[in-house]
């Protein structure tokens, strides 16, 4: 008996290795590092460009906000990335996000918004580094407005790290979404509105304050394990 006790043992952690290598073999790069394969602009003017190994979105006057977007759709997926905001700038991760084809007016928090075709639309993994710190929450971009802030998660506001780099997370999986910031979950949510889309590097408007021309975020380490 001790002896069958202990083959079952090693054909269990056979099989708890073999899944934790079956996870790890699945991880995908979406961001190789060196130039935008695989990524286009749209939507906006906001400059991007590749240095060290990131992805760098730069605030400019006169535009609206601005997506670098996968040329491919993802439906069920878990997403990392890395990123460093500075103080003063708004921005988000889009997932299973889509475009409009022609112009298109939505109510949003009881007002009426008009958007132009080609305008991103759709989930946001919120980026705020402003004294709220809804970093992680959900905002449903250019369509319905916040799904999920974080007025009620206290621990996940404080995960978010001023000034340094953060880890962001998202998992998606049928009507499931959760969001994660640095290890801390942010935001548990059932939604079906959209279940395949791009993905997309979002740097806000800024209408022409001058003070907010020429600030950057910073993304490294985009990967995607398809589910």
């Amino acid at each position: 008996m001790k002896r069958i006790a202990f083959v079952s043992t090693l054909s269990l952690a056979a099989a708890f290795l073999s899944i934790n290598a079956e996870e790890k073999g699945n991880w995908m790069p979406l961001f190789n590092g060196k130039d935008f394969s695989g990524w286009a602009q749209h939507s906006g003017t906001a400059e991007y460009r590749v240095e060290d190994g990131c992805v760098v979105g730069k605030t400019v006057a006169g535009t609206g906000n601005s997506f670098m977007c996968t040329t491919k759709e993802y439906g069920d997926f878990i997403l990392e990335f890395e990123f460093k905001v500075p103080e003063g700038m708004n921005s988000g991760v889009q997932f299973r996000s889509l475009f409009y084809d022609k112009d298109t007016e939505v109510e949003i928090a009881g007002k009426n918004k008009k958007f132009p075709a080609d305008r991103v639309h759709g989930y946001q993994f919120e980026i705020d580094p402003s004294p709220r710190a809804y970093t992680g929450g959900i905002y449903d971009e250019a369509r319905r407005g916040w799904l999920k802030d974080l007025k009620e998660n206290e621990a996940a506001r404080k995960a978010f790290k001023s000034g340094e780099w953060n880890t962001g997370r998202i998992e998606c999986k049928g009507d499931s979404i959760k969001t994660f910031i640095n290890g801390v979950m942010a935001t548990d949510v059932k939604d079906s509105l959209t279940t395949k889309g791009i993905i997309a590097l979002q740097v806000h408007g800024i209408g022409n304050k001058k003070e907010a021309v020429g600030k950057e975020i910073r993304w490294r380490n985009i990967r995607i394990q398809e589910l």
